[in-house]
Parts: structure tokens; C-alpha cells; sequence
């Protein structure tokens, strides 16, 4: 006796149910691909391996990548809308730059959205994920002792972030994710004199003693504190420029490329 399936494979118009499934999956894997592809771009940004301002080169990302321009350019796209890139009409991508002002003012955001997750970290968070917070800032310091700042830096980031976790709430995290894309450069990789650097661990040990006390109130006004210091850290490290002097190394391009 012939399956319901065979027999659908023979007649005209009929689709196979596994024609579905197929299509599903290979939708599934682009869908999984897009997503690979716009974190592998961000971590290049961040970390650097495209410098701020630096053009985009879109056949050695083709080709690193293993990929055709279609869907580099819709990753492009995603970053273009994080303010990671900026999109130039026939001229291609750049890395972008920030200025004093886009610091300060992505800072602002950033500053009220942690201090909000702290407010509500406080009540909410679970014994395990505050175990997990104390961990890694015991790991921190010990980076610190060692003078290992890139390690350092990495568990700094994950207290931050677990501590947006810990306020269990998916708009504010989105939100969160969105803005410190653009500045994680910036925040994360800044060069700390030692002075400084031994602040910011001060200042965590009072963050995470606040959020062991539960103390909503000082935990808000520690993560603001802190993240106001990293600020002028970040402009004193040369992390964003002038306005005034972004519009003049852009003019002084144009007018290269126009002699050229």
C-alpha cells in the first residue's frame, strides 16, 4: 500500500509535507546567520579590530566571512541603526566616531538605565545570581592585583550585565544592549592610570555591598557615580573627539577625494 506521502509526491499541485520542514530549517539557518554575522561585526567594532572612523571593507568581510555583499549589507544595516556604522550614500560604511557630545550624552542613558536595574536588582534579584555577581567581582580584584587589565575589564562587563539581568526586565535590558554597544569601546578598553583603576574597584566593592544590602537607594546613586568617573576617563583617553574637529577632518577628506 502506497503512504499518504508518496502518493501526495505523485499528484499534480501537491506539495510534500516535507517541502515545509525544509523550508523551515533553511529559513531557521539564515535567520541564525544574519544573527552571527551582526555579533562578529559588533565584537570587531568593539574591540577594535575596526577602528573608529576606519572605512568598511566590504570584500574582506566577503571574504573572511565566507559570504556574498547581500548579507553583509543587511548586517551593516543593523549596526547603521545601533549608530555603530554610519551608512555613507555611494561611498560605502565607516566605523563611527564619537564626538564629546555623543559620549556624554549615550553616558546619560547608560547611567539611568543601571541605575534603574540596580533599583530593581534589589528586589528582585535571587541568591544564586548574587552569588554569581560576588564571584565575579572577587575575580576582578584579583585581575587587578595582577595588573591583567583586559581580564580585569571582561569581569567588570559581566557585573554590569548581571546586574541589568538581575532587574528582570526584558525592555530595560534591550534598551541597555542597544546603547552600550555603542560605547563599549570606549568603556571597556579605556587605559586606567593606577590611581583610578584602584577607585573604580573601591567604588564595586561599595556596588556590591549595596546590592547585598538590598539597598535599592545607594545602589542607584554608586552606579551613577561610577559610571560618571568612567565618563571622564573615556575623554581623557582620547575615546571621542571634538565636534568642531570631526567636521573638519571630514571636510579635509572631501576635499582630498575631490582633488584625487
Amino acid at each position: 500500500m502506497q503512504s499518504s506521502t508518496s502518493a501526495s509526491q505523485n499528484l499534480p499541485g501537491v506539495v510534500p509535507v516535507g517541502f515545509f520542514c525544509i523550508q523551515r530549517v533553511a529559513a531557521l539557518g539564515v535567520i541564525m546567520l544574519h544573527e552571527e554575522l551582526v555579533a562578529n561585526l559588533r565584537n570587531m567594532l568593539v574591540e577594535g579590530q575596526i577602528p573608529p572612523g576606519a572605512r568598511i571593507d566590504e570584500r574582506e568581510l566577503c571574504a573572511r566571512f565566507g559570504i556574498s555583499r547581500t548579507p553583509l549589507r543587511e548586517a551593516l544595516k543593523v549596526l547603521a541603526s545601533e549608530g555603530t556604522i554610519v551608512l555613507l550614500p555611494h561611498k560605502g560604511a565607516r566605523a563611527a566616531k564619537l564626538t564629546r557630545k555623543d559620549v556624554a550624552d549615550l553616558f546619560e542613558v547608560v547611567e539611568g538605565l543601571e541605575a534603574k536595574a540596580g533599583e530593581l536588582a534589589c528586589e528582585r534579584i535571587t541568591e544564586a545570581q548574587l552569588a554569581e555577581i560576588a564571584a565575579a567581582h572577587h575575580a576582578m580584584v584579583e585581575h587587578h592585583k595582577a595588573g591583567d587589565l583586559a581580564a580585569y575589564y571582561r569581569c567588570n562587563r559581566t557585573i554590569h550585565e548581571l546586574i541589568v539581568a538581575a532587574a528582570d526586565n526584558a525592555v530595560l535590558a534591550g534598551l541597555y544592549q542597544s546603547v552600550t554597544a555603542r560605547i563599549r569601546r570606549a568603556r571597556f578598553v579605556a587605559p586606567m592610570s593606577p590611581e583610578h583603576w584602584a577607585l573604580a574597584v573601591l567604588e564595586h566593592e561599595a556596588i556590591l555591598n549595596a546590592l547585598v544590602r538590598r539597598d535599592s537607594r545607594a545602589l542607584a546613586y554608586l552606579l551613577g557615580r561610577h559610571l560618571r568617573h568612567k565618563r571622564e576617563e573615556t575623554e581623557r583617553a582620547g575615546f571621542a573627539a571634538d565636534a568642531e574637529q570631526t567636521t573638519r577632518n571630514r571636510k579635509a577628506r572631501t576635499r582630498a577625494a575631490g582633488e584625487g
